[in-house]
């Protein structure tokens, strides 16, 4: 366990690309220095849930073959994402008594609480991903962060409950044991982007991060320091590039290089360009490009605003949304999401880390470098030294990584 301690691995497994990236932390309170990267592309999914076993189990092993290579680390153990519109916040709230003789509030309390509020709000066929405590209240004074060390008799919770679907989650952990790694920590891909490029302050004022993968994009919404919100919608950068090859009677993989390259959102081009694959020139409309790409956006972002009303937050997000993923990349996005949301808008990149900063720090990687901090925090080692192979919680993860990468 020695060495297992002093790396850190975090396995994005998306519909599209499977991504790992291998973190050392050298020393108690360092930043972790990635030292290994692995991509792959991925089969064997729909809409962000394992369809097949085998698929993502090979492309975890291929993305891990890369990753160890680089980094001269055995990886067998790692905190990987989960997706898909499975993934739901609820509201839950609980009251207990304290414990103890001298009603000092201990861990064992929280602990006690959150299974009291959350008996009973979720059912036997999801499991709980996270439990994000909002607020606590001893013995009648409010909105108190952190009980534990406090006096009192009467301890409430009001919480936010995150929770999926045990099938997807038990079968995501199976395609990582295929691949000879053990899924030790499971966290919504959104949620682990928003590790790696949210700010404290951001959190605090109020910000929305958007996660577009290839077929879901994950909406977060955070306020008070607080997860709010979490939803995933059904749709992603896979559904632009298979309307792209549509509309321009061309391949999926011409359609796609046509989207990084020239596809360009809230822009009247005209013209011709040209697209090269496999030693052959293929020759399009911008125009035309432009409207195929513009109306699957604008569909993107008006379902995007719909959770965002759910979430009570549409249009009143003071540090506006933060854009990740791989299909965060097309062109004119930022000024195309302000528009369409009516909030500021920027491209995320992850950070907290150091080491080979190249190679991760498009917003492709946010939810990889975000699962690698939890991982860092020793979700992995506590896990494999319980020697339980059930879902670990990201509970307190999210604070105690913001707190200290950010």
């Amino acid at each position: 366990m020695q060495e297992q301690s002093r790396y850190a691995v975090g396995i994005d497994v998306g519909t599209k690309n499977v991504r790992c990236v291998v973190g050392y932390i050298d020393g108690v309170g360092s930043v972790p220095k990635v030292v290994g990267v692995g991509v792959a592309p991925n089969s064997g999914m729909r809409k962000g849930v394992v369809t097949n076993l085998t698929g993502p189990a090979a492309a975890i092993d291929k993305a891990l073959e890369s990753a160890e290579g680089m980094s001269g680390h055995q990886i067998n153990a790692a905190t990987l994402s989960i997706n898909g519109s499975h993934l739901i916040s609820t509201k839950a709230d609980g009251m207990i008594t304290v414990g103890m003789t001298n009603n000092e509030v201990t861990p064992d309390d929280v602990v006690r609480l959150e299974e009291v509020a959350t008996t009973g709000k979720v059912p036997q066929n999801r499991e709980i991903l996270e439990i994000v405590a909002h607020s606590y209240r001893l013995d009648g004074q409010d909105n108190i962060k952190d009980p534990v060390g406090m006096s009192g008799s009467r301890l409430e919770i009001t919480a936010n409950v995150i929770s999926g679907l045990v099938p997807h989650i038990t079968n995501l952990q199976k395609s990582a044991e295929l691949a000879k790694v053990e899924a030790v920590s499971v966290v919504p891909s959104v949620l682990a982007a928003a590790q790696s490029v949210l700010t404290e302050s951001q959190r605090e004022n109020g910000v929305a991060i958007l996660d577009i993968g290839g077929s879901t994009t994950g909406v977060a919404v955070f306020e008070e320091g607080d997860l709010q919100y979490l939803s995933v919608i059904q749709l992603g950068g896979q559904h632009v590039t298979n309307d792209l090859a549509i509309g321009l009677k061309t391949d999926p993989e011409i359609a796609e290089l046509v989207k990084l390259s020239h596809a360009q959102l809230g822009s009247s081009g005209t013209g011709e360009v040209e697209t090269k694959h496999e030693k052959k020139t293929y020759i399009f409309q911008q125009q035309e490009i432009d409207e195929i790409v513009e109306a699957r956006y604008e569909e993107i972002f008006e379902a995007v605003s719909k959770e965002l009303k759910k979430a009570g937050r549409a249009g009143k997000l003071p540090s506006g949304v933060v854009l990740v993923g791989g299909g965060a990349k097309v062109k004119g996005i930022v000024e195309f999401a302000k528009s369409q949301l009516n909030v500021a808008a920027r491209v995320g990149e992850p950070t907290g880390y150091s080491g080979m900063t190249d190679e991760v720090k498009g917003p492709e990687f946010s939810a990889a470098v975000g699962l690698m901090l939890n991982d860092a925090m020793g979700a992995s080692q506590v896990a494999a030294r319980d020697g339980k192979h059930s879902v670990k919680k990201t509970g307190g993860f999210l604070k105690s990584i913001f707190s200290k990468f950010h």
